[in-house]
């Protein structure tokens, strides 16, 4: 019997999903310091509020620090509870949470490389991206080998992908495909994809200058989903994300080879308990969500 703890990325944030929060211990101080590193309240963001131009929850630039941050206190009060997991996983932006989940780095840390992770994907502009569901496989496949400029970004299970590319290049393979249903995503860049090169090279100097511990519990990484404890790895597989795709699919192949029965979702939402029931995987799933959660 083991338990896996899984990281939502973007498209799970929710206005409101930080209340309660501030009752946990440290969350005030959390919140400030990320705060004061943006130049802008985070808190009155998640709550749908704050002044100013950059306050849209759904701009990635808040996004991935909100996120990190609400996951992040989430995991200290699992662990001020005694609880543990055997094994760790996060869906883009959610990699950084299980690293610091597995204590690779700490909360400053994380706060620093996800503020610069956010700002590089927002300043990546000129691609397109397409959620495509209800599809074959190996005509995905071919289409994809076909076209120049597309890749699949994210393969979230059997039956969900997102392409990522050239505007055109997605729009020629998602309406090639025979699928139930494409739909165009609201992003700026290609991400997760070789056209994100020139940021995730400016994200990789970000992380050669900052020490990766090894982890206190495997992590299996979006670009390699094999479990490791390795800091010199992770960081090596957090180098590769940006331009390689979210190979989620295999990541809930490998927890059931790995004998998961039960994965935790940690953060707003069930983006990923949703993956795992359609993927047919032989695992249960919870949520920690919030506070209320913790008591369960």
């Amino acid at each position: 019997m083991a338990i896996a703890w899984v990281f939502p990325g973007q498209g799970s944030q929710q206005t409101g999903m930080a209340d309660g929060l501030l009752d946990l211990p440290g969350a005030q101080e959390r919140f400030t310091r990320a705060s004061a590193l943006l130049g802008r309240d985070l808190l009155a963001i998640c709550s749908g509020g704050g002044e100013g131009e950059l306050v849209d929850l759904n701009d990635t630039r808040n996004t991935q620090p909100a996120l990190f941050v609400v996951e992040s206190l989430l995991v200290d009060a699992l662990r001020a509870q005694g609880r543990r997991a055997d094994l760790l996983a996060g869906h883009s932006l959610g990699e950084l949470v299980a690293l610091y989940a597995a204590g690779v780095f700490d909360a400053d840390t994380g706060l620093a490389l996800v503020r610069r992770r956010s700002e590089l994907m927002a300043a990546a502009g000129g691609g397109a991206m397409t959620a495509v569901m209800g599809f074959d496989r190996a005509e995905l496949e071919r289409l994809v080998a076909d076209s120049e400029g597309v890749v699949i970004a994210n393969d979230n299970s059997s039956a969900q992908v997102v392409l990522s590319g050239t505007p055109a290049a997605v729009a020629q393979v998602s309406t090639n495909l025979q699928c139930k249903r494409a739909v165009p995503l609201a992003v700026s860049g290609a991400f997760h994809s070789p056209f994100m090169a020139e940021a995730a090279a400016a994200f990789a100097a970000e992380l050669d200058a900052l020490p990766f511990a090894d982890a206190e519990v495997p992590v299996l990484s979006n670009a390699d989903p094999t479990p490791s404890t390795s800091g010199a790895a992770l960081k090596e597989r957090l180098r590769r994300q940006m331009t390689s795709g979210v190979r989620w699919r295999e990541t809930m192949d490998a927890l059931a080879a790995a004998g998961v029965d039960t994965a935790v979702e940690i953060g707003p939402g069930r983006v990923l308990s949703g993956l795992f029931k359609r993927g047919g995987a032989a695992i249960a799933t919870a949520q920690i969500s919030g506070p209320a959660d913790l008591g369960a």
